[in-house]
């Protein structure tokens, strides 16, 4: 697998798990359970940073419109 897509690839795990991890703080918040809210915030804060850079004049993976969210 070339370097590009494993990044690629890479990168687009990170954002749904932080995207995972944002959705169960902010439940967990309605539900009135902050210590679990601070939790899940302090792992999405753990989480280390895109392998590389963006490339200039290239935009960030879009999800197909057809994917639903919830």
């Amino acid at each position: 697998m070339p370097k590009a897509v494993e990044v690629e690839a890479e990168t687009v795990d990170q954002a749904a798990l932080r995207l995972m991890l944002s959705y169960v703080e902010a439940e967990c918040l309605r539900l009135g359970a902050t210590e679990a809210a601070r939790h899940a915030a302090l792992a999405a804060a753990m989480m280390p940073g895109p392998a590389e850079a963006p490339v200039p004049g290239q935009s960030a993976p879009r999800r197909p419109r057809s994917a639903r969210l919830h």
